[in-house]
């Protein structure tokens, strides 16, 4: 699946933004608007001004929707999802190069509001993945102890894990770990 950079970039934000859900005992890994400056600055999101409290709690709004759309187990269930929140940023689309980047789309208005921005941006890349028939890419990890979110961009849709290199590796060396004890028994 060919998937452009600006698309990537916006995937990468919206799992980013998921697995900030406090889950358990987990508390919330957005819990001031400091930490969600830190992840503007980490995702390089542009167009942002000042944050807010407003803005801390209209983006943990947008992340619930964006949960949703990676729990929804029905396309019709997803697109309805995405239409209500791509909807509901006021999308505007338009071609713009700014930092160095050559032309791409933005889908939020200029001066947006930063839900409205991750809202538009990030709605449509998952869109465009409902759209080719792929949703079954978004995922949530399979190690037990994990659930965290991540989009299987493999040619063969078969990542499993949020990290081969943690969850995978480590249920890798369990299950390993499980043999050699069986065979020493």
């Amino acid at each position: 699946m060919l998937i452009n950079h600006d698309t990537r970039c916006a995937l990468e934000s919206v799992v980013d933004l998921v697995n900030t859900v406090p889950e358990g005992e987990e508390p919330d890994a957005l819990p001031d608007v400091a930490a969600l400056r830190g992840f503007v600055e980490r995702h390089t999101i542009s167009d942002v001004g000042r944050l807010g409290d407003h803005d801390l709690e209209a983006v943990r709004a947008v992340r619930g929707l964006f949960a949703e759309v990676f729990a929804s187990e029905d396309t019709r269930e997803a697109a309805e999802l995405l239409n209500k929140m791509v909807a509901g940023a006021g999308t505007t689309p338009r071609l713009t190069d700014h930092d160095g980047y050559d032309w791409h789309v933005h889908y939020f208005a200029p001066g947006a509001s930063l839900a409205d921005h991750l809202a538009a941006d990030g709605g449509m890349a998952l869109a465009f993945l409902v759209v080719a028939g792929e949703q079954e890419r978004l995922r949530r990890c399979e190690a037990p102890d994990c659930r965290r979110a991540f989009v299987d961009l493999s040619r063969n849709r078969s990542r499993r894990y949020c990290d081969s290199r943690t969850c995978g590796n480590r249920l890798h060396v369990a299950a390993y770990r499980a043999r050699r004890r069986e065979a020493a028994d």
